[in-house]
């Protein structure tokens, strides 16, 4: 009986069938663990893939407007010479021309921060591309240069919105860790429309002088035409439904746009902070325009640093090389018309070829990396080409450098300051200000644009075109100086951990580093 008894409490390898049976039991639960796991992480990896396809379709969506800007600053540039020779205008009236969309795209832009503000960032997007229709649609029938200058006029307005409206949108919707490539995605579309306007200058120019550049600038409305298509697809911001307290419309755009659902209530949580939601009276006493006017020491420096940032984009003259290239091309040497526009599709492939170069490095590299390559590069090609077109004369060589100087200083602003520039703008300012204090760096960017715009002929004229890069250069140096001293690095951090580091004054901002850790810190002090 005994025996029988061991039997029964021990098996034949000598091990008690309990532990047997709890083993077996264990090995169990660890296999079906198991299968949790996988099945969770698969259900993650698909979550992960759609939510980043989603994102990705949106931040595309809402760039389309920056085609807009950017075929215009493309066609014009051919489209010019067959508009002088066919209605007989003046080179000042050829300056005020070019020059007038960039100065009035700055009612659109301050309309635009106010008006995104109350209708929402996704409907701001659609009245630009409509406005922008309209002054193409005028631009193209223009029977006259005053007709010529309405249709220039509502087009400027179109692209004031649109410019914007769109890096404030894109950054608002990203997850942190592809915001400053996907923030990116306005700038990739300008260049794609600068190349797109050089090709249909190109593929028009041999129609007759009253009809190929009404054809060109015909073009143009074609994109806006997918923009009323892609409303239908892009979510509204989640940070501008926050502001209007809709907080469950803003969860439900959350879920779809961040990778990890336990990480959503945490955003929005975040979100509400920011916005002033669960300290509404902090914000009461100030409007957003005094706030503004009569900025904290933090916001001061936020403002000059994305108002300054916007500036030097633009003083550095790379509106002057892209509008005027044609005319660069023949200081060199180049006379032939379908040689000038086929020697600016090279600068347009080269602008827009780099982008994609910024667009793989910025949240790997950072913010400040790219812009110190950018402005350095930029100083030594601007500084190339005053001596190419002051020293080497028109020639084979003059040619060759003209074209690799112009060429070289379209990639090293793709690279960096082109898109970093509405990157870091989009990304300093607090929730509450950001629409409005983006729009005061666009209005900033496009009155630089257009002075230099409306007054590079008249300038070369005086000081000849070598001198006016040589200008360029200097003043690209002086960019060098302000990244270093006034930028920030925000690679890696969420909207909200971003205005931390403005708000402190330990962060060594005099000398211009901040550390990758710091905000962490500042996080935890909170």
């Amino acid at each position: 009986m005994m025996m029988g008894s061991d039997e029964n409490e021990t098996g034949l390898s000598g091990v008690p069938l309990g532990i047997k049976n709890k083993y077996s039991e264990l090995t169990k639960v660890d296999f079906d663990d198991d299968d949790d796991d996988a099945s969770h992480h698969h259900h993650q990896r698909k979550r992960s893939a759609s939510t980043r396809k989603y994102v990705l379709a949106c931040a595309i969506f809402a760039s389309l407007n920056s085609v807009l800007l950017g075929y215009d600053v493309g066609v014009m540039s051919g489209a010019i010479i067959f508009i002088q020779e066919d209605l007989k205008i003046t080179e000042v009236q050829e300056e005020v021309l070019v020059g007038i969309l960039s100065v009035v795209s700055i009612f659109g832009s301050l309309a635009g921060g106010r008006t995104s503000d109350i209708i929402g960032r996704k409907w701001t997007m659609a009245l630009a591309a409509l406005v922008f229709q309209a002054g193409a649609a005028v631009m193209t029938l223009a029977p006259s240069f005053e007709v010529l200058m309405i249709g220039r006029l509502l087009a400027g307005v179109g692209i004031g919105f649109g410019v914007m409206i769109a890096p404030v949108y894109i950054a608002e919707i990203s997850p942190t860790i592809a915001r400053g490539s996907l923030t990116s995605f306005p700038e990739i579309f300008i260049n794609l429309g600068i190349l797109l306007g050089y090709v249909s200058n190109y593929a028009f120019s041999g129609l007759p002088a009253h009809i190929n550049w009404r054809i060109m600038l015909a073009v143009g409305i074609l994109p806006s035409l997918f923009i009323g298509f892609a409303l239908f697809i892009i979510p509204e911001s989640p940070r501008w439904l926050v502001m209007q307290n809709r907080i469950d419309e803003a969860r439900s755009v959350l879920m779809k746009t961040n990778e990890n659902e336990s990480e959503v209530e945490e955003r929005l949580n975040e979100i509400q902070e920011a916005a002033g939601n669960s300290n509404a009276d902090k914000y009461e006493e100030k409007s957003v325009a005094r706030e503004l006017l009569s900025p904290s020491p933090a916001l001061r420096r936020m403002l000059i640093t994305g108002f300054g940032i916007q500036c030097f984009q633009q003083i550095t003259g790379i509106d002057a090389t892209v509008y005027y290239s044609p005319e660069i091309f023949r200081q060199a040497g180049i006379v032939d018309k379908s040689n000038l526009l086929a020697a600016t599709i090279a600068v347009g492939v080269t602008k827009t070829a780099f982008i994609m170069v910024a667009i793989l490095l910025i949240d790997k590299l950072g913010r400040k990396p790219l812009l110190y390559i950018s402005t350095i590069g930029m100083t030594i090609c601007l500084f190339s080409l005053g001596v190419t077109l002051s020293v080497l004369g028109k020639g084979p060589i003059g040619i060759l450098f003209a074209i690799l100087s112009v060429c070289g200083n379209v990639a090293f602003f793709s690279v960096g300051i082109g898109p970093v520039c509405w990157v870091v703008t989009s990304e300093i300012f607090p929730l509450r200000l950001r629409a409005q204090a983006s729009a005061l760096g666009a209005v900033g960017n496009r009155v630089c644009s257009g002075l230099i715009a409306m007054s590079f002929l008249s300038v070369s004229d005086a000081i000849s075109f070598g001198g006016s890069f040589f200008t360029f250069s200097a003043i690209s140096a002086l960019s060098v100086l302000f990244v270093f001293k006034l930028v920030p690095e925000t690679k890696g951090k969420s909207l909200e951990q971003i205005e931390l580091l403005f708000q402190t004054d330990d962060l060594g901002w005099k000398g211009g580093q901040v550390a990758l850790g710091d905000v962490e810190h500042l996080v935890q002090k909170e």
